[in-house]
C-alpha cells in the first residue's frame, strides 16, 4: 500500500529534503561507527562487514541530495538501506540495522548536528568578546553619561560599559560550554526504546562519533529534549543580551545622539535621501536575533506537553527549525562583531555630553558625607539645591551657592575654593575615583580587561579543543572502517 499524495506532499517530501539538508552526513557516519562495533563484537562477521563497508562507500552526498523524492521508502534512512541493499545484498545489508533502531539513529544524528551549532554560536560570541575587548583597551578614558530609564544618569567610560558586556558574554559562553557537554553524548545503542539483547558496545560508537560517552537509561535516551532545550535557552539568552546591546548601539548612532559611526562597509544610502548613511548592519543584527529568539520559543512551545517518547513532535518537523534558530543566533552575533571592528566614536562628543545634566553630583554629596561628616540624606538634600539654584544662576560661581544651601539644610555654611569644587564635580574625577572592583577607574578596566583577555583565551583554547577532538574522530572513524 502506498502513501497517500497528500501525505507524501505536505510531510515526506519536506522531511525528505531536510534531511538530505541536514543528516545525511550524520548519518552516514553513524553507519560507518556501527558497522565497526558490529564487526568487533562479533555480531556480524568481518566479511560481511567488508561488503556492507564496499557498499556505504559508494553512497555520494552530493548524488543523494539530487535524489528527488519518488514516494517509494519513507524517509532518508529507508533510501540509504535500499541503496546498502542494493550494493551488498538485502540479506547481508540488512546486517547493518542489527541493534539499533530508527530511534536512536535519529536522536543520535541530531546531537551530532546539535553540538555544532552550539559550537558555531559559541564561536560568534567570542569574536564578539575579542571586539569589545579591542574596542575598550583604547577607550579606557573616554567619558560619557551612562543612562537609567533613558536618563542621564552617572559618567562612566566606554570601557566600563563595554566590560559590562563582555562579562555577559563570558557568562553565556559558560552556559553554551555547559550545553555542549549536556548534548554531547551518545544515544546510539538505546535502540527502539529498551536497549538489546546484542553484546554492543555504546562506549566504542560514542569513541567513533565524537562523543564524550553514552547517555545512560535508553528510555531516556530517545524520550527526553531537555539536551535540546539546554542549547535553545543558552543560545536564546546570548541573543537577547546581544540584542539589549544592539539597541544601545543603534541609539549611538543616531544624529541626536551621535556617538557611533559604522565603517562604509557597514552602512547603506537611502534610495532617494544622498545624504543618509543607515547603519544597516545592526538593524539587521537586532531583526536576524530576534528571529532566532522567536524560532527558539516556538522550538519551546512545540515540546510542551508533549508525550515523554519518541515522537514526531520532537523530531523531523521540529528540527529545521531549531537548525534555523542556531544558524540565525549565529549570524546575528557575527554581525555585530563585524560591524562593530571597525567602527569609530566621537570621544568629544561623549565627553561634553557627560559634562551635562548634573549627572557629576552624585560625587559631591559623597565628598561632603567622607570630608565634613553628614549623613548621605543630608548631603543628597544639599546637592538637589544646589541643582536648582544653579539652573537658576548657571553663570554664576558655584562656591558661594553650596554656601547658601548647606547653611538652610545643615546651619552651617560649608566652603570650598572655587577651583577644588569644580573638580568634585568633574567627569575626569568621577570616574577616576571611582576605584570599586568593578568600577570605572581606568586603572580598574584596565585590570578588568587583562582578566577578560585570559577568560577569552581559555574559551578560545576550550572551543579549539572541542573542534579539534571533532575533526579527529572522523580520521579516527575511518581508519577502524578501512581497518575491517
Amino acid at each position: 500500500m502506498g502513501f497517500a499524495p497528500e501525505y507524501v506532499t505536505h510531510v515526506l517530501n519536506e522531511n525528505f529534503e531536510d534531511a538530505k539538508a541536514l543528516f545525511l552526513g550524520p548519518l552516514l557516519s553513524i553507519h560507518y561507527a556501527h558497522l565497526v562495533m558490529l564487526a568487533e563484537r562479533g555480531i556480524v562477521s568481518r566479511e560481511d562487514a567488508r561488503t556492507i563497508r564496499a557498499a556505504l562507500d559508494t553512497i555520494k552526498v552530493e548524488e543523494v541530495r539530487a535524489v528527488r523524492y519518488d514516494g517509494t521508502c519513507e524517509d532518508l534512512f529507508f533510501y540509504l538501506d535500499q541503496v546498502i541493499a542494493k550494493a551488498a545484498s538485502p540479506d547481508i545489508g540488512g546486517r547493518l540495522h542489527t541493534a539499533r533502531s530508527r530511534n536512536d539513529i535519529d536522536m543520535t544524528m541530531y546531537r551530532m548536528f546539535q553540538r555544532e551549532d552550539v559550537l558555531g554560536v559559541l564561536r560568534a560570541s567570542l569574536a564578539l568578546r575579542d571586539t569589545f575587548l579591542l574596542i575598550a583597551a583604547s577607550h579606557r578614558d573616554t567619558i560619557f553619561p551612562a543612562h537609567t530609564h533613558t536618563q542621564p544618569a552617572q559618567p562612566t567610560t566606554l570601557a566600563h560599559y563595554l566590560l559590562a558586556v563582555i562579562e555577559q558574554l563570558e557568562r553565556d559562553a559558560v552556559r553554551l560550554r555547559a550545553a555542549f557537554q549536556t548534548t554531547n553524548l551518545n544515544p546510539l545503542g538505546a535502540c527502539a526504546i529498551t536497549g538489546t539483547g546484542f553484546p554492543i558496545d555504546r562506549a566504542r560508537t560514542s569513541e567513533l562519533l565524537g562523543f564524550d560517552g553514552p547517555t545512560g537509561n535508553t528510555y531516556g535516551s530517545i524520550a527526553t529534549v531537555d539536551y535540546l532545550l539546554e542549547n535553545l535557552s543558552a543560545t536564546a539568552v546570548t541573543v537577547a543580551g546581544v540584542g539589549r546591546v544592539v539597541q544601545d548601539l543603534l541609539l549611538w548612532c543616531t544624529a541626536e545622539v551621535g556617538y557611533l559611526r559604522l565603517s562604509d562597509g557597514y552602512v547603506q544610502c537611502s534610495s532617494i535621501m544622498p545624504q543618509k548613511r543607515n547603519p544597516v548592519a545592526l538593524e539587521h543584527a537586532r531583526s536576524i536575533g530576534s528571529r532566532a529568539l522567536s524560532q527558539c520559543q516556538a522550538v519551546m512551545l512545540a515540546v510542551h506537553n508533549t508525550p515523554f517518547g519518541d515522537i514526531v513532535d520532537t523530531e523531523d518537523d521540529l528540527q529545521p527549525l531549531v537548525h534555523t534558530a542556531f544558524r540565525d543566533a549565529t549570524r546575528a552575533v557575527a554581525l555585530v562583531a563585524a560591524a562593530m571592528r571597525d567602527a569609530q566614536f566621537d570621544v568629544e562628543k561623549m565627553r561634553t555630553r557627560a559634562e551635562g545634566n548634573f549627572i557629576t553630583v552624585t560625587e559631591l554629596a559623597d565628598t561632603l558625607v567622607r570630608e565634613q561628616g553628614l549623613p548621605f540624606s543630608r548631603t543628597h538634600s544639599i546637592a538637589s539645591r544646589l541643582i536648582a539654584k544653579i539652573r537658576q544662576n548657571p553663570e554664576s560661581p558655584v562656591a558661594p551657592m553650596l554656601a547658601e544651601v548647606s547653611k538652610d539644610v545643615t546651619g552651617r555654611a560649608i566652603v570650598y575654593p572655587e577651583d577644588q569644587l569644580r573638580k568634585i564635580l568633574s567627569p575626569a574625577h568621577f570616574v577616576e575615583i571611582r576605584k570599586t572592583l568593578g568600577g570605572p577607574a581606568p586603572d580598574v578596566t584596565a585590570a578588568a580587561i587583562d582578566a577578560s583577555r585570559e577568560a577569552l583565551a581559555r574559551d578560545n583554547a576550550w572551543l579549539k579543543e572541542r573542534e579539534d577532538a571533532l575533526a579527529a574522530s572522523v580520521l579516527r572513524q575511518r581508519a577502524e572502517v578501512d581497518r575491517l
